[in-house]
């Protein structure tokens, strides 16, 4: 196997491959064509600091909100989505339009990353610590972090399956699944055709989805050494150490990314196995969407 760091997201109707410096989005536009964007890939990874390990993983998770949140409002116009059409503007709308103007995107992304974080502390690391908080009495403090870990990743399965029977987002999905075959048959160093991508395994090790995985099981191991049994201790410090956990996840991710060892193929299994959930096996017209991405990116960066 070939290894590379091309690494992708699912969009509304396509998929966006990202090289070292730039990305590609390849979407479905209304007339049945194919549109493809590219631009560079900015953000926190290139600046000081955040280049050193631990430190890039939170800048990594950073940029994939704020830059996937943007790319993917972006696809929804291409695609013709109705939410993404104008619509008449109320009061409140034309108000911030007028003293904002062309600021008010990124404000609305902005904010919806913001929200993004909230809800998913509250959803992933708060309400598992509240309902930790039930089992004090009957276990030792060390095992409130673990009983915490179980409720967190049992929540989280429930929402994966919960949304993957929408039917949005199962095309969402389709686009993820079309997404890892692509990425996989490059890294098998095949020619990127549909007939070459078709075959290929829809899961893949540097997933996102192994990712939030390898963060619910190291927030496990992390929170067994930071014992209390004092709720709101245990609230403040699952959030302040959210940033360490997210950059430990990515460097495991990144290590078993670019090995084949016994040992990385065990811990990546349960990630695997997860996204055949959060992927769905593509159609051609999936596939060739996400070649188009993929080949963007390799005309501006051929090595």
């Amino acid at each position: 196997m070939k290894r590379t760091n091309i690494g992708g997201q699912a969009v509304i109707e396509g998929v966006m491959m990202r090289g070292k410096k730039i990305y590609a989005m390849a979407v479905r536009n209304p007339e049945g064509g194919i549109t493809i964007e590219k631009n560079e890939w900015g953000g926190l990874g290139k600046k000081g600091i955040f280049r050193l390990p631990i430190f890039r993983g939170v800048a990594a998770f950073w940029d994939s909100l704020v830059s996937g949140t943007k790319i993917l409002m972006r696809s929804a116009e291409i695609a013709g989505e109705d939410w993404a059409e104008e619509e008449e503007l109320s009061r409140v709308e034309k108000f911030l339009k007028d003293k904002l103007g062309d600021k008010i995107n990124d404000i609305l992304i902005y904010f919806s990353v913001m929200l993004s974080l909230v809800l998913g502390l509250l959803l992933f690391f708060l309400l598992p610590v509240w309902l930790g908080n039930f089992f004090k009495n009957f276990v030792p403090v060390w095992a409130l972090g673990i009983i915490e870990g179980l409720i967190r990743i049992a929540i989280f399965l429930v929402y994966l399956f919960g949304i993957s029977r929408m039917k949005e987002i199962h095309r969402v999905f389709q686009y993820h699944g079309a997404e890892h075959k692509t990425i996989n048959c490059f890294e098998s160093e095949k020619e990127l055709t549909v007939e070459n991508v078709r075959p290929c395994t829809r899961l893949h090790k540097r997933c996102g989805t192994s990712f939030l995985l390898f963060v619910m099981i190291i927030s496990m191991v992390v929170f067994f050494f930071v014992r209390t049994d004092t709720i709101w201790l245990r609230l403040v410090t699952r959030i302040l150490l959210v940033p360490v956990i997210a950059g430990l996840s990515y460097e495991v991710i990144r290590w078993a990314g670019n090995s084949q060892s016994p040992l990385v193929a065990a811990i990546s299994y349960p990630g695997l196995c997860l996204q055949k959930i959060t992927t769905a096996e593509p159609d051609d017209d999936q596939i060739e969407t996400a070649i188009a991405a993929m080949k963007g990116v390799l005309e501006d960066e051929p090595e």
